[in-house]
């Protein structure tokens, strides 16, 4: 049980801004000593992040907060804390709501609340969603910067991986009314993050969520390519997921050649893989709108020695032993593709078509080293 003399704290994200509000705006009003705080990063170009604090009579407070190092998130960070801390040792609020700009990912925020946790607590994350806007946001490409929605110069993410991160990171989405959204809008978010609760926004129930409790350790775990909790195979309304899972590794030059074609061919990728041209490095696979990333996540378990097994992460050794083999140990590919109108069969022959034949299989490790190293501009940019 929770102390209730601890400040809760509730994060309330998303790029559906009118969802997200709505949802914030029932919490003021059913949670009885709530506060909402809103960084709104939009002045960033001007040098200032406008901070708002607000409860459900109106706006209590107004400030401002300088950027730092140019990046308008870590202005948010660097001010949300004192603020939480302010409004903790005041001892008359209940719950901050901490309402996330747009293009905010709530798991930043989630892992500086926790790190800074005693005096508050987070117990929430929440992203609020239009249902009729899935399929919209989720196949916008567009960079954030090209959208008003970046948060520093430095800011390549895309509308749609953003946004898709936003979502599948909170274990409660909030769903607000929508007479344009169909079933197959529901049936991608569904399948998109099977396992959130959704709660209709004006239910009544997002208070209970907002005390519901929340570990951002297993929440990072759960995303990190090495054990992320992937969708499993689902076909409703239109909508499919494929689950594609081999041992061989993937042949670098034909899965580089192929990379275009599997990006396009799903509204939402996901998964962990390996190619034989790099044994050892645990890949990960992030694609929405079009748009994709490929990033190394740290070695297979496999790969490290035995007395560093000790050192990983429970979670990291608790998937690795599900995908353990005697030949390959964890090395694996666990691709998931979710969208409308997905081709199974022909994105399987085509991710089949990128692993190793029997003949180049046969020639080991070392004949592996020999094949063209097509990713090194990816993953090794220096080269």
């Amino acid at each position: 049980m929770r102390d209730r003399s601890v400040l809760a704290v509730a994060l309330v994200g998303g790029m559906h801004a009118a969802a997200r509000r709505a949802a914030v705006d029932e919490l003021l009003r059913t949670v009885p000593g709530s506060v909402a705080l809103h960084h709104d990063l939009a002045p960033a170009a001007e040098g200032r992040v406008l901070r708002t604090v607000r409860d459900a009579a109106g706006v209590t407070d107004r400030g401002e907060a300088p950027l730092v190092n140019g990046c308008a998130c870590c202005a948010l960070r660097e001010d949300l804390v004192p603020e939480l801390r302010r409004l903790a040792a005041g001892r008359t609020t209940r719950l901050a709501v901490v309402e996330l700009w747009d293009s905010v990912e709530p798991g930043t925020m989630a892992e500086v609340v926790a790190a800074h946790a005693g005096p508050f607590e987070l117990t929430s994350v929440i992203t609020a969603v239009d249902p009729a806007l899935v399929l919209p946001y989720l196949g916008d490409g567009d960079d954030l910067a090209e959208a008003g929605l970046a948060a520093a110069a430095t800011d390549r993410r895309t509308v749609a991986d953003t946004w898709a991160r936003q979502v599948e990171y909170a274990p409660a989405l909030a769903l607000v009314d929508n007479e344009e959204a169909d079933d197959e809008d529901r049936a991608l978010l569904a399948q998109l993050h099977p396992t959130a609760r959704r709660i209709r926004v004006g239910s009544g129930e997002l208070a209970a969520a907002a005390f519901a409790g929340f570990d951002a350790g297993a929440a990072a775990a759960a995303q990190h390519p090495s054990c992320a909790l992937l969708p499993q195979e689902a076909d409703e309304a239109g909508v499919a997921t494929l689950v594609w899972r081999r041992r061989r590794p993937f042949h670098p030059g034909r899965l580089h050649a192929a990379l275009e074609d599997l990006t396009c061919a799903a509204a939402r990728g996901r998964g962990r893989f390996w190619l034989a041209d790099r044994p050892d490095t645990l890949l990960g696979w992030d694609s929405a709108g079009g748009a994709l990333c490929v990033e190394s996540a740290g070695p297979w378990l496999a790969a490290l020695p035995g007395a560093a097994w000790e050192l990983v992460p429970a979670a990291r050794r608790a998937a690795a032993s599900l995908d353990w083999d005697d030949e390959h140990g964890d090395r694996c590919q666990h691709l998931v593709f979710t969208s409308p109108g997905l081709d199974r069969d022909g994105l399987v022959r085509l991710l089949d078509s990128c692993l190793l034949t029997d003949a180049e299989y046969a020639s080991g490790r070392e004949g592996w080293k020999r094949f063209p190293a097509a990713f090194d501009p990816l993953l090794d940019p220096v080269h």
